[in-house]
């Protein structure tokens, strides 16, 4: 990617200050999918290594990576699955836990969103210090997907979030970083 695009894209997030907590700045992509422009362009960055290539699934993270991941899925003509949290979903599912910053929590998917060996991207709209991300790849692999890459419009690399899916054979493919938290 550019770095003017990269600087385009980066203009369209706001930044609110001391939410959820002091000290945080929360980087809000509600602006980013609000504008047409940014939005599209973020999307077709985000597809852009996987054009042409075989992909069968992807699965976006609750909340926001249900809006970027259904249209990344569109782009790549995968079908979508949803990455809910507990007690979400309605029909059988598979489980796993996976640590937050602040404790531990679970995430779920239906036990047959994914056939084993399918080609699986996982999306988000920012990846911190990893642990979701983290745990929808091991949730992945559980049901027998081979997962391809993650990919995250924001990257916040001081938390180390990245790094951990590298560490695990997992390309991350990010579109603009923010240091700090």
């Amino acid at each position: 990617m550019t770095p003017e695009l990269a600087h385009d894209l980066k203009a369209s997030v706001r930044t609110i200050r001391d939410y959820p907590k002091p000290g945080i700045l929360f980087r809000d992509i509600t602006t980013l999918l609000g504008d047409a422009r940014s939005f599209r362009r973020a999307v077709d960055e985000l597809v852009h290594p996987w054009a042409g290539s075989k992909i069968d699934k992807v699965a976006g993270m609750e909340a926001r990576g249900f809006i970027i991941g259904g249209a990344v899925a569109h782009q790549v003509s995968a079908g979508f699955v949803p990455i809910r949290k507990k007690g979400k979903l309605p029909h059988t599912t598979v489980r796993i836990a996976y640590s937050l910053e602040y404790g531990i929590d679970e995430m779920e998917v239906h036990a047959d969103a994914i056939k084993p060996g399918e080609r699986v991207i996982l999306v988000d709209d920012l990846i911190a210090t990893g642990g979701t991300a983290e745990g929808a790849v091991r949730l992945m692999r559980q049901i027998g997907a081979d997962v391809v890459a993650a990919c995250f419009i924001i990257d916040l690399p001081d938390l180390g979030g990245a790094a951990k899916l590298r560490a695990m054979d997992v390309p991350v493919r990010t579109l603009m970083t923010f240091e700090g938290h």
